[in-house]
């Protein structure tokens, strides 16, 4: 195992020391022992509970040189400087079986400079949340930071009631945000400005020094990531909750899991954070709010890109959104190509969706279920208006019968339509068992989402959408 602090040493200005605080009887709960051993980290650490003692020594290696990042960020489109790791802390940067560097991050571990009268602690529930949607996600094929480990403590934790204490160790290729540069920019230190682009340079994307201006090569690789990702969430019905520019990943990866959810019902608008009363995250919203955000990201630049060199990176953004949003999508169609033929197809389903209300994932997954010769499938069963659906399927059998269907285009579908996903009730069985001290049905629901197209999970509990599908509407308090 290698550990460096390249972060911490390179940029002190935007961290501060802190020694992780660990309660006595912190217990080691989850271990991600795949994402363990691609990071060569040692054994011994996952048995007993080797680590979470370990981590309350002082001259422990991974927690010696702890630091909480400085940052600031736009918060449902306000520039606020006042942020930063408000409880969580940067252990160090680890070397992996592929000799990249991937940060160990700790969440949970106590206040900060930046906690903000807050406790520096994490809940149970939140934390678990977190572990599971970010593992969910990488599964689906979604970028994503990844869970290591989840601890528990006997402490108590008050939020909008009492909770069990929780910490999670998160991994990245680094939690460098849209708002570590808009903190300098707008705080006007270009000198620490220039620094951490120098940093990303040589750490993170390399690759752009070969470039004629290595900052619009840098703000083009961050603009096509992320519209990439976001086209994902929209392709799998994913809703973050909280996109604020602190929450957004340089690398175009989903971090920062709060209120997110998966829909379950197609609703365009879908929000599920309750404190979003306006509705600026909703599932429609996302791909544009991507678009302000890196408009946000892009006024860091402009010291080093001339504003029609901006313009036109950030342009780039919707036509590398929608050419991977309709690639995908149509693929989950069974069909090759996005023509006018397959987005008319497209189009009428998402809307009969949309206004019969049916579950966005179980109508996909059951498509590729289906024998497209089937005048009269029994999908036909999961919709209300059944002479829309009875005109959908004519159309879109029609097309399918067209390319010549072949059982190959029958898995590709199968293994583009998920049968499970991180759904909201099923996320709540979990944590109400692992309130009660029993991870086995956590371990289970991980074990599907680690497969998601496999066949083997289409009659499971975790493929079930909810019987009773009243409006979902999350804390994001954690």
């Amino acid at each position: 195992m290698k550990l460096t602090h390249l972060y911490a040493t390179e940029l002190a200005d935007l961290v501060t020391p802190i020694r992780p605080v660990l309660p006595a009887d912190t217990r080691l709960r989850m271990v991600n022992s795949e994402l363990a051993s691609q990071l060569c980290l040692p054994e011994t650490w996952w048995q007993d509970n080797n680590l979470a003692t370990a981590m309350q020594d002082e001259d422990f290696a991974l927690c010696r040189q702890a630091v909480a990042q400085k940052y600031g960020g736009h918060q449902f489109g306000h520039w606020n400087p006042m942020l930063g790791d408000g409880r969580g802390l940067l252990l160090a940067e680890v070397e992996d079986s592929q000799g990249q560097h991937i940060d160990l991050h700790l969440k949970g571990a106590g206040t900060t400079p930046y906690s903000r009268q807050g406790d520096g602690r994490a809940v149970l529930r939140s934390t678990l949340r977190e572990y599971i949607g970010s593992e969910a996600l990488h599964h689906l094929g979604i970028p994503s930071s990844r869970a290591l480990a989840l601890f528990t403590s006997a402490d108590t934790v008050y939020r909008e009631q009492p909770e069990t204490a929780a910490m999670m160790i998160r991994t990245a290729p680094s939690h460098i945000r849209f708002g570590h540069f808009e903190y300098y920019y707008h705080s006007q230190q270009p000198e620490q400005l220039k620094q951490l682009f120098d940093h990303v340079f040589i750490h993170h994307f390399p690759e752009v020094l070969k470039s004629d201006n290595p900052h619009l090569a840098l703000l083009r690789t961050i603009v096509l990531r992320t519209a990439r990702m976001i086209a994902l969430w929209q392709v799998y019905g994913f809703v973050h909750g909280v996109m604020n520019t602190d929450n957004m990943s340089i690398h175009g990866i989903t971090f920062d899991y709060g209120p997110y959810a998966f829909m379950d019902s197609f609703v365009s608008n879908a929000v599920f954070n309750h404190t979003d009363q306006q509705g600026r995250y909703a599932f429609d919203q996302q791909p544009g709010v991507g678009l302000w955000n890196l408009n946000a990201l892009a006024h860091a630049f402009s010291d080093y890109c001339t504003t029609s060199q901006l313009r036109e990176t950030l342009s780039l953004y919707e036509p590398t959104f929608i050419q991977q949003y309709q690639q995908m999508m149509v693929r989950r169609l069974g069909l090759d190509e996005p023509t006018e033929r397959s987005l008319a197809v497209l189009n009428q389903l998402t809307g009969m969706l949309a206004d019969q209300q049916r579950d966005y994932t179980v109508i996909f997954r059951q498509l590729a279920l289906t024998d497209i010769s089937t005048a009269n499938p029994a999908l036909r069963d999961q919709f209300i208006d059944r002479v829309a659906f009875d005109k959908w399927w004519e159309s879109y059998r029609s097309l399918r019968m067209d390319g010549g269907e072949t059982e190959e285009q029958q898995k590709l579908m199968c293994n583009i339509n998920p049968a499970v996903i991180a759904r909201t009730h099923h996320l709540q069985q979990v944590i109400e068992a692992a309130r009660e001290d029993n991870f086995e049905p956590a371990h289970s629901l991980l074990s599907a989402l680690r497969s998601p197209f496999s066949q083997k999970w289409d009659d499971s509990r975790w493929a079930g959408a909810p019987v009773n599908n009243s409006p979902v509407s999350l804390s994001c308090s954690s």
